[in-house]
């Protein structure tokens, strides 16, 4: 049985349909302007096509909530020879005879009409309210992802009516961030504990680290600090980077971050189908985790460890400020979930934003937007934490990776809020630059 069902923790009906429903929303609202040439998308190694994007998040619902609860007809013969992920390699999604976008919707139009009459007129069970959780959240992720995917395609701007960061409230202030602060050293519990309502198998459980005292950023890099780094040559100087990080530049001919073009003496940087100015103090983004090694070299500073990103964000210190209390936060600010006031996400601004919006956000040590505006690559490599088990019933969504990836931490502004909480383990290939991914430092 699945720790959570030991728990009891349920979701009352009309909450849970809620979610379904208002993933489907987001999901519909981010591909409804694209025409049929542009759903038609070219072979490309950082997407998906849009039709079998669409048709695999139907299909995940169908699979991990219908069949696992008791299905026994599929809603579309041969679902799972289309869509199922771990079966049907990525360069092949192009050939496969895939329903039409009409016969798509259809399809996920009767999985969504048997999601909500299979919990007509009754309150859920906590194993249906976990499945039905779980296949929401994996939509949100893939909704990201189809929100860099335009980015990637140079497509516009999703019509979701956010506002572009320019129009940034006088009130949530912005600028620059600078300095440090100090984190105290000590035992911390790294993970999710078994209270918490959901969580991915990869997050469990707390277990104890130790942590030495360090000094963090209480922002994240800016464009304006990652310019100096290309300035002083960053990109040309070998001793700054690994050896995996220069093969990687050699590779990729990089000599700034993904999407920065020089006018003139000036940085510009496409916004998905716009060439813009540079902002400033926005914070760096869309690039990997060997270009955060490399500058932080530069910097003489380091990356956090994934440990001391989660304290500094978790954390909240002892009364006579020289240590930290065993309370744990869910988000930065405390327990309760993210307001428009303390994080740029749920794509209410289309981009980010100054690193120094957003002071209703801090930590309780200091540190700002450790949730939201972008994820933060960490040190750390993706592991299991110590007596990790593959989770029934997803259990691809972790194991494959492990060793493999790096930790990020905190969520993008393109991120459901409801995934922004300081135990979640994001996990990327160190060369990845599409996502919404950038980094903050630590004092060596």
């Amino acid at each position: 049985m699945h720790p959570l069902q030991d728990k009891h923790f349920t979701l009352a009906h009309d909450a849970l349909i809620g979610l379904v429903h208002d993933a489907y929303a987001r999901t519909q609202a981010l591909v409804a302007d694209l025409s049929p040439a542009q759903f038609d998308v070219p072979l490309h190694s950082l997407v998906n096509p849009l039709r079998w994007e669409l048709g695999h998040v139907t299909f995940f619902y169908e699979a991990f909530v219908l069949q696992m609860l008791g299905q026994t007809s599929p809603l579309l013969q041969g679902a799972a020879d289309l869509y199922d992920s771990f079966k049907v390699d990525h360069d092949d999604r192009w050939s496969l005879p895939l329903p039409s976008l009409q016969q798509t919707r259809e399809y996920r139009q009767r999985v969504q009409d048997a999601l909500v009459e299979r919990l007509s007129g009754r309150a859920p069970t906590a194993q249906e309210t976990y499945l039905y959780l779980l296949s929401v959240l994996h939509e949100d992720m893939h909704g990201e992802a189809c929100v860099y995917m335009r980015q990637t395609l140079s497509y516009p701007a999703p019509p979701l009516g956010s506002a572009a960061p320019t129009a940034l409230p006088v009130h949530l202030g912005g600028g620059p961030l600078p300095g440090d602060v100090a984190i105290p050293g000590g035992t911390f519990y790294l993970g999710a504990t078994p209270e918490q309502p959901f969580v991915f198998d990869n997050e469990k459980w707390a277990h104890p680290v130790e942590v030495a005292p360090f000094r963090i950023a209480r922002a994240p890099v800016t464009n304006r600090e990652f310019a100096a780094f290309i300035d002083d040559g960053g990109y040309t100087r070998r001793a700054l980077w690994s050896t995996q990080g220069w093969v990687w530049r050699g590779k990729a001919q990089a000599q700034c971050p993904l999407y920065w073009q020089r006018q003139g003496q000036a940085w510009v940087q496409r916004s998905f189908d716009t060439l813009v100015p540079l902002p400033p103090h926005a914070p760096v983004v869309h690039v990997t985790w060997y270009e955060a090694e490399a500058y932080c070299h530069w910097a003489g500073r380091r990356l956090p460890t994934e440990a001391e990103w989660e304290l500094a964000a978790s954390a909240e210190p002892s009364a006579d400020g020289h240590g930290m209390t065993a309370r744990k936060r869910r988000y930065p600010w405390g327990d309760t979930p993210p307001t428009p006031e303390q994080a740029n996400l749920d794509t209410q601004y289309m981009g980010c934003v100054d690193v120094g919006a957003f002071p209703a956000g801090e930590s309780a040590f200091g540190c700002r937007q450790m949730a939201g505006n972008i994820w933060e690559w960490t040190a750390s490599a993706f592991y299991p934490f110590p007596g990790y088990l593959v989770d029934y019933p997803y259990r691809e969504y972790s194991a494959p990776w492990f060793g493999y990836r790096q930790v990020l931490k905190g969520g993008a502004w393109a991120t459901r809020s409801r995934l922004a909480y300081n135990t979640y383990r994001n996990f990327f290939p160190p060369a990845r630059q599409d996502v919404y991914a950038g980094f903050r430092t630590c004092a060596r």
